[in-house]
């Protein structure tokens, strides 16, 4: 059993007695890891080391910042394997899905410190003579980062990496179910040489230390990503005390299966889609909107792939979907599958229930779960955050948008089709910050922007250069080398025609 530790300018800070947590494999019951969990002092210490480190960290270069960023790229890719194995055991998903994990932090930290050597702002011409303007990046400040549990690398290092690019100190408080992996990242970044109190680590809940965090004047920024309960929670509470605020939350995504699809692609998708991670992604297809033409082909066969799917242990190199995170999501998720029984009145085509025979007895499994039903049950409108999807039959590429369209929700979506018309349509129509064409809701790449529309966000994107406008500042800047005073946007014009004097072109006939 490993004892975790805060990190706190620079030092690690191992757990008081009775002031901890235990951390637990999911799959087994298995006792990982003890954890401190942080009380206000603790706290102070942290945002006081990352307001002292943030007065020498803004002045480093871009580029030597970015160097740091590629020395930490170096390090977790040296130590990808035992990192994601590492995973696996706190979180569940298979060590696949882990390496995965894993290597989006490594290309994000790569991209990151590319992005130190092209740090742009833009240069412009100015409306008085003998004056020159430009705009440049400045960092934010302190930056409070609260993280999920799903991609408990990938999400952080999206915030991580581009915050100390820009220039800011920050504070990550990850979850309290993927401790392990918050600690593997943090130690890349202090090995590749992060000054003291740049980055600090801080354990705890979401009531206790995520609230001390926003509500504190001297944090500047809070990059949050978790349910959209939470974050109108977190939105609010940066409102008061006006923080910068990056909201990253639920969806409800779609995909699209028309009757002119390559159908074994799309069941390709959607079994990827609706149970990688478990179905505990906010991109997770947890609709399928199936034209009516080929609706009973393909979900005869949907159901029969999610019925052979092997659950199991995420280190077996057979299984295929892990557990849920929690005795407690699985109970969530069941909640939700007898609404969609009983209340809902939906067709159950398979699953609905807790895997508890045999080696997944200690584990918090659940059976893949298909339901037939219609775009207003709940089990199609709320985020089930688990192996769930509804199958929804529509008669033509008009419904099936409409559909889709039709949630609080605007994450991810996807389509299936042959015909490039109805492609270049949805591209247009769909209301989603990402749009996929024969692909399934998942999968995002690190140099372009995450995010969505509606409930899903307040408009702030993660990944790729869309991630510095929440993490920098614009200045603009004027340099005025006349040596007298100019009045910019003020009438200098006095002497020039007014526009409605103006005499009017003459316009002859016969061109």
């Amino acid at each position: 059993m490993k004892t975790g530790a805060n990190y706190i300018g620079g030092k690690w800070q191992v757990a008081v007695k009775n002031r901890s947590f235990e951390n637990h494999d999911p799959a087994t019951g298995q006792l990982l890891s003890v954890y401190p969990e942080t009380r206000r002092p603790e706290l102070e210490q942290a945002i006081e080391a990352a307001e002292a480190a943030f007065k020498t960290w803004r002045l480093v270069p871009v580029a030597r910042r970015g160097e740091i960023l590629l020395k930490a790229m170096r390090l977790l890719e040296t130590r990808k394997e035992e990192t994601a194995r590492a995973m696996t055991r706190e979180m569940g998903k298979i060590l696949t899905e882990t390496r995965g994990d894993v290597q989006e932090a490594i290309d994000t930290a790569f991209y990151y410190a590319g992005e130190g050597r092209r740090f742009f702002g833009q240069t412009t011409t100015s409306e008085l003579a003998d004056k020159f303007a430009m705009s440049v990046r400045m960092p934010v400040g302190v930056c409070a980062l609260v993280t999920p549990w799903n991609f408990p690398m990938a999400i952080p290092s999206w915030k991580i990496f581009p915050a100390l690019l820009c220039g800011n100190s920050v504070i990550l408080k990850p979850s309290s179910f993927t401790p392990d992996s918050a600690a593997n990242l943090v130690q890349a970044l202090e090995e590749a040489g992060v000054p003291p109190g740049v980055v600090n680590l801080v354990y705890g809940g979401g009531e206790t230390v995520g609230k001390w965090l926003m509500e504190d004047p001297r944090v500047s920024l809070v990059s949050f990503t978790g349910s959209s309960a939470v974050g109108a929670k977190v939105g609010a509470l940066c409102g008061k005390t006006f923080k910068k605020c990056g909201l990253e939350m639920g969806g409800k995504n779609a995909e699209i299966v028309m009757d002119d699809a390559d159908l074994e692609l799309a069941m390709e998708g959607a079994l990827w889609g609706a149970f990688g991670t478990t179905g505990q992604r906010c991109t997770a297809t947890s609709r399928l909107i199936v034209h009516e033409k080929v609706f009973k082909k393909f979900t005869s066969e949907l159901v029969d792939r999610a019925r052979a799917l092997r659950v199991g242990y995420g280190l077996d190199p057979d299984t295929q979907m892990g557990p849920l995170i929690s005795q407690a999501q699985r109970e969530r998720v069941h909640r939700y599958v007898e609404i969609g029984l009983r209340k809902d009145k939906a067709r159950l085509l398979t699953g609905g229930k807790a895997l508890t025979q045999g080696a997944l007895a200690q584990g918090s499994f659940y059976a893949p779960t298909l339901f037939e039903g219609t775009a207003e049950m709940t089990i199609a409108r709320e985020e089930i955050f688990g192996p769930v999807a509804v199958l929804i039959k529509v008669k033509s590429f008009e419904e099936a948008m409409a559909v889709l369209n039709n949630s609080d929700y605007g994450l991810s979506g996807s389509i299936y089709t042959r015909d490039v018309q109805r492609a270049m349509r949805a591209i247009r129509d769909m209301q989603t910050g990402i749009t996929y064409i024969n692909a399934p809701t998942i999968g995002a790449e690190v140099h372009l922007p995450f995010g969505g529309v509606k409930h899903t966000g307040n408009g702030h994107r993660e990944a790729g250069t869309a991630a510095l406008e929440i993490f920098s500042e614009w200045k603009a800047v004027y340099i005025d080398y006349s040596g007298k005073l100019q009045k910019a946007q003020i009438d200098t014009h006095s002497t020039a025609t007014p526009l409605a004097d103006a005499p009017k072109p003459q316009w002859r006939k016969g061109g």
